[in-house]
């Protein structure tokens, strides 16, 4: 029965000491800017969104038939 408390009381120590210093020792990462889906990049859905008014407003006045002209 002793083992096992101890055991419990280990494991316990054990995991208090992780989160107290672990995270720390590991550099945490958490100022480095995340990369950013499309959906969520402003940039991108005001192209798409004049892109699409484009096209409907009917052909292009240069006569290309692609908004991009990359295409």
């Amino acid at each position: 029965m002793i083992y096992i408390l101890a055991l419990i009381g280990l494991i316990t120590l054990a995991i208090l000491m992780w989160r107290a210093f672990g995270p720390s020792l590991l550099g945490r990462t958490d100022n480095v800017p995340r990369s950013m889906g499309p959906d969520d990049d402003p940039d991108f859905l005001w192209r798409l969104g004049r892109d699409v008014r484009r096209d409907k407003s009917g052909p292009h006045s240069d006569g290309n038939e692609s908004p991009n002209p990359e295409h």
